[in-house]
């Protein structure tokens, strides 16, 4: 353990700063900052570069924390050097320097029995749509999700704390031509639904027990009409009331169990 460190301007404090606020930072680096209790001790140990904590923290350090500080190393600071680097208004007293976790895009396919399911993301720009959508995908048993590069950036702070640790877990690609991405799974017997006002078969009204993909658009304009027009076909969630339409990760997240329902009733 080093000697505590005490200002805000030391070069590895900066470091982190520049981290939490810099998406072209985090992507040349390749690292990004995570913060809090639960998350950073969720953290597969393999993505974990350092530690940092204050002395608080390490004091009252639960069993999960007091293995992370011991298997990683660990790096003192003040109260006022961790609310300085941390992005939350009121830190929890512990951050970690994290490693990007890096897919392929086979990767998203799933691996042995599993069969292909699929979200393909344009343009989300709201962090908690986008880490919510992270974080049901998981539950949901999806197997990959790909994002558009006009999708805000998943290593954001505040989307980060959103996947609630399911950025570790739920394979993803970015990508800079989602329609040929969605060509591509088609080549592989993949289909393609896009959540749309247009479409005219209802969502639970698909056979969705082989492999598929769910195409959300962005929260304001939904999705444009380039990769609609490369879907196998438009669907619609039917909505009652005077609703016109659904937040992006409640969307993402009927089709999903509806697929993972299917796939359950088939299996009985």
């Amino acid at each position: 353990m080093s000697d505590i460190i005490s200002s805000g301007s030391n070069p590895r404090i900066r470091k982190l700063i520049e981290l939490q606020k810099k998406g072209k930072l985090r992507r040349e680096t390749g690292l990004f900052v995570i913060e809090g209790t639960r998350l950073c001790a969720d953290t597969p140990a393999q993505y974990i570069k350092e530690v940092y904590a204050t002395e608080n923290r390490i004091r009252n350090a639960s069993d999960k924390e007091k293995k992370l500080f011991q298997e990683h190393p660990l790096t003192v600071v003040t109260e006022e050097v961790m609310a300085k680097a941390a992005d939350t208004a009121t830190p929890q007293g512990v951050l970690c320097l994290a490693r990007m976790p890096v897919y392929s895009r086979e990767m998203l396919l799933g691996t042995g029995d599993a069969l292909p399911l699929l979200l393909i993301l344009e343009d989300i720009q709201d962090p908690g749509n986008l880490g919510t959508i992270f974080r049901t995908a998981e539950a949901a048993g999806a197997t990959g999700i790909l994002m558009s590069r006009g999708t805000v950036d998943l290593f954001n702070p505040k989307v980060v704390r959103s996947t609630m640790s399911a950025v570790f877990r739920m394979p993803f690609y970015v990508s800079s031509d989602l329609c040929a991405e969605t060509a591509a799974l088609r080549e592989k017997g993949i289909r393609s639904y896009a959540a749309h006002l247009g479409g005219k078969r209802a969502y639970d009204a698909l056979p969705l027990t082989q492999g598929c993909a769910f195409l959300i658009g962005n929260e304001g304009k939904g999705l444009s009409e380039k990769l609609t027009a490369e879907a196998d076909e438009k669907i619609i969630i039917p909505m009652a009331g005077g609703a016109e339409s659904l937040n992006a990760a409640m969307a993402a997240g009927i089709l999903l169990f509806e697929a993972a329902r299917q796939r359950r009733t088939e299996q009985l």
